[in-house]
């Protein structure tokens, strides 16, 4: 059995050598043919075009070629008459092009044991020769030599004709025949790494990115991808050992053939992408061009999502922009259940909102909506104080860190308990943080077989936020804005104290990632309580002023937007609890009645002139 399957292998092997020999041999004679029997016609001479395939040559018709004509008709004969070299039986073609060169030896060896003549370009048919694979190259098919610093190489009517020829129209088939020119069964394609230079740490030269923009890679590409059910085209070497399985058999499956004609669009359409991205921003540089496209690669298929009857995948976003500027797509999983599409929304809700805090800080979300945050030079303290905010919604949250989890921190998120009875241990449904010891991943994961542990990179400002309603999408820049970048205006008589206008810092930053309409009650350095996602402003308000219970007295307030109304409304009632100092927006047309108000009451008023609505 294994005695024959080596013969076999060997035999097939043998015959494909003989037949890139064999067509080494013609395309060598009808090469040097056409050099030897070309002339230049003079600017007056007519003549017709010169097909290589099927030695024809320049026929003048003026009286002083005549000559010409007779040697050259002379020496056709001594050349032996052929037919394109798909047409004899059992050669097969197969076409290499590849700037990543991975598994080239497993594919080029593969398909010599199956009968294929291999033809290729440059480095990929050194590489090929250096593994032992029999190659004709292009220039022998095309009779003409790489040019113009390699931009010229396979754009010819013998590589193109071979790739689209249909092969059930028989004119198409005679045209081949006509011209000399062989068919391609396989065309196996990948494109210059534009993306891998243009990303490059220090960047790159507009020239070098000019020269690293494939032309007739995408051609082949996209030619064998048209003519998919005659020519089977691969880009990724992932999909060598299917291509060699399919080949062994003996059955035509169009659906495999549609799956990497669709697979070779998309790897043409994203690599296009990255080209437009590079050079809008080479050329204009506006964050909103006319035409945008989102290069999108799927990460992985997901359980359901929002709700188990809604089918739900997960997505990395391969912008140029996107490259090595954090967030929750590119975290590292270290240990727990898969992500969920919930899960999702969720990290990187408490990812984005504890990165934006300098000191060490933990934040506790549920549903997007941060229910706990604070800060403290002791990270255990803080996470302590995080839980106690609002410990009901914590239960089943996302607990998150910006800074590492070492070995006491970890200890306390495993053994720490419920501050409503004491007794329960906390249970989350994800820990996230900027790295960990070895030594704190070793006690999370002991927490729980299902905690998601996520390592993560802080995210970049100015990134384009997108977000997509019925029939199209809404772009615009992210809300990066910090109390660092911003006045905090004092409107009202009473001036807040140093650490009343730090606690209304503190809140605002807060309430920026709370759902609008959203109120922060927070005071040293921690969030006592908050209200989100209410229709007015004054319902979030009792919410939050609720959740603070008697820490309400001297602590700061934040609104996401400004107040409508102030007497017997929500500023009123805020300076009624005991609230010290609020922050808002302002910009209503009864500021003035806010200002009275907190006046009357003796608390202070701060304007922000920002607002941080949140859908």
């Amino acid at each position: 059995m294994f005695g024959a399957a080596a013969s076999s292998s060997t035999t097939a092997a043998t015959t494909a050598a003989n037949a890139a020999h064999a067509a080494n041999t013609l395309n060598t004679a009808r090469c040097a043919f056409q050099r030897n029997t070309f002339i230049s016609p003079s600017p007056s001479s007519s003549y017709h075009s010169i097909v290589c395939g099927r030695f024809r040559f320049l026929s003048l018709r003026s009286s002083n070629a005549v000559s010409t004509k007779a040697m050259a008709d002379s020496q056709t004969l001594a050349v032996p008459k052929h037919d394109p070299q798909s047409s004899a039986p059992g050669n097969k073609q197969a076409l290499i092009s590849l700037s990543d060169k991975k598994d080239l030896a497993f594919l080029g060896n593969g398909l010599q044991e199956l009968g294929y003549t291999i033809v290729s370009t440059g480095g990929t048919a050194s590489a090929l020769e250096n593994s032992g694979v029999s190659v004709t190259k292009v220039e022998q098919l095309t009779c003409f030599p790489e040019m113009l610093d390699g931009r010229v190489k396979t754009l010819h009517p013998n590589i193109h004709g071979g790739i689209l020829a249909r092969r059930d129209q028989k004119h198409h088939m005679e045209a081949l025949n006509e011209h000399g020119i062989g068919t391609f069964d396989v065309v196996v394609v990948n494109l210059y790494p534009f993306y891998d230079k243009v990303t490059s740490t220090g960047g790159i030269e507009f020239d070098d990115g000019i020269e690293n923009i494939d032309i007739g890679g995408p051609a082949m590409i996209r030619a064998a991808a048209k003519n998919h059910k005659d020519v089977l085209v691969v880009v990724d070497s992932q999909d060598y050992p299917a291509l060699l399985e399919y080949l062994k058999g003996s059955q035509v499956d169009q659906q495999f053939r549609r799956k990497l004609a669709w697979k070779a669009f998309e790897h043409v359409a994203s690599y296009d992408s990255a080209v437009s991205e590079w050079l809008w921003k080479q050329t204009v540089g506006d964050k909103f061009p006319p035409n945008l496209t989102v290069p999108l690669s799927l990460k992985s298929s997901l359980r359901y999502g929002e709700n188990p009857h809604q089918k739900a995948a997960f997505y990395i976003d391969k912008s140029l922009s996107e490259v090595n500027a954090g967030g929750i797509a590119t975290a590292i999983q270290h240990h727990g259940k898969e992500m969920s599409y919930n899960n999702y929304l969720d990290a990187d809700a408490a990812w984005n909102c504890v990165s934006e805090f300098r000191n060490p800080t933990c934040v506790v979300v549920k549903h997007t909506n941060p229910c706990g945050v604070a800060s403290r030079d002791d990270i255990l303290e803080a996470y302590r104080l995080a839980v106690k905010a609002d410990p009901v919604s914590a239960f089943g949250g996302i607990v998150a860190f910006n800074i590492e989890v070492d070995e006491a921190l970890a200890k306390e998120i495993r053994e720490f308990r419920s501050p409503t009875d004491g007794e329960t241990r906390m249970f989350y449904e994800i820990v996230v943080a900027p790295k960990y010891t070895e030594k704190g991943l070793e006690i999370l994961r002991g927490k729980s077989k299902t905690l998601r542990i996520l390592e993560a990179k802080k995210n970049e400002k100015g990134k384009l936020s997108l977000r997509q309603v019925g029939g199209g999408w809404l772009a615009q820049d992210s809300d990066d804005l910090t109390p660092q970048d911003i006045q905090f205006n004092i409107v009202s008589e009473k001036k807040p104290q140093d650490s009343e206008l730090r606690d209304a810092e503190f809140a605002w930053l807060c309430v920026k990632h709370v759902k609008s309409n959203a109120i922060v009650v927070a005071k040293d350095n921690r969030m006592l309580g908050m209200g989100s996602g209410q229709p007015n402003r004054l319902e979030s308000l009792r919410i939050a002023l609720r959740k603070a219970g008697d820490e309400v007295k001297g602590a700061a307030l934040a609104s996401d937007a400004f107040f409508p109304f102030a007497w017997k409304d929500a500023v009123e009632e805020a300076c009624e609890s005991g609230i010290g100092v609020i922050a808002e927006p302002g910009g209503s047309i009864r500021d003035g009645d806010a200002v009275d108000c907190c006046n009357k009451y003796g608390v202070s008023l701060v304007f922000t002139n920002v607002r941080h609505f949140r859908h």
